[in-house]
């Protein structure tokens, strides 16, 4: 539980401290007045009803200001369900996604496989979840043929390892219009994805 959750919760507890105050009926109120200061006036039925409805409006402004937090908690960070749906609808995105790279192999369209997933997940995310707070961190092992990428997000402790492989698909071969290379005509090389996810970090 963050700060924010737990102010949330604090709000709520003293909202129903409130709500109890206000609930003490007068006679006991002025028993246990009388037992500590006997000499004490007596408070009029006024009084009573003037502190009623201010522990009352004070317990209702608690309760809103909690419910409110939360919403913001919530739209603050992932939940295990929005990041298993984001990573389940990435997968099936990315599963036979083709793109072009260079002679280096360097990919045009997206700086790496892991800014890629990234983006895609945020995209997926839905409308409850933030827009950042992901993370893919690749494997030590990857090669631009095949990888490995570790996800989480932060409000969750729940992780994906996804594997991309990269195979040659001559057919998404792209050759830009009137550009020519050293040796001719510049040909950028089509390539496929392959993507699956399973829970749990690489």
């Amino acid at each position: 539980m963050d700060t924010l959750d737990k102010l949330n919760v604090l709000s709520l507890v003293l909202a129903a401290v409130l709500v109890a105050m206000a609930c003490v009926k007068s006679d006991r109120v002025r028993s246990w007045r009388a037992n500590i200061n006997p000499s004490a006036p007596d408070l009029p039925d006024s009084a009573f009803v003037a502190a009623r409805i201010l522990f009352l409006t004070l317990a209702g402004i608690g309760v809103y200001t909690a419910v409110q937090g939360f919403g913001v908690s919530d739209d603050a960070s992932w939940s295990d369900g929005e990041l298993t749906s984001a990573v389940r609808q990435t997968t099936d995105d990315l599963n036979g996604y083709t793109f072009q790279a260079d002679d280096a192999g360097t990919p045009l369209g997206f700086p790496g496989y892991a800014s890629l997933i990234e983006d895609k997940i945020l995209e997926y995310g839905g409308g409850d979840a933030p827009g950042y707070g992901v993370t893919v961190d690749p494997a030590e092992t990857n090669t631009p043929a095949k990888a490995s990428f570790t996800i989480t997000a932060d409000g969750t402790d729940t992780a994906f390892c996804t594997h991309l492989t990269r195979t040659r698909s001559k057919q998404n071969d792209y050759t830009p219009p009137g550009i020519t290379g050293g040796e001719g005509t510049l040909t950028y090389q089509g390539y496929r994805l392959t993507m699956s996810s399973e829970e749990g970090g690489c």
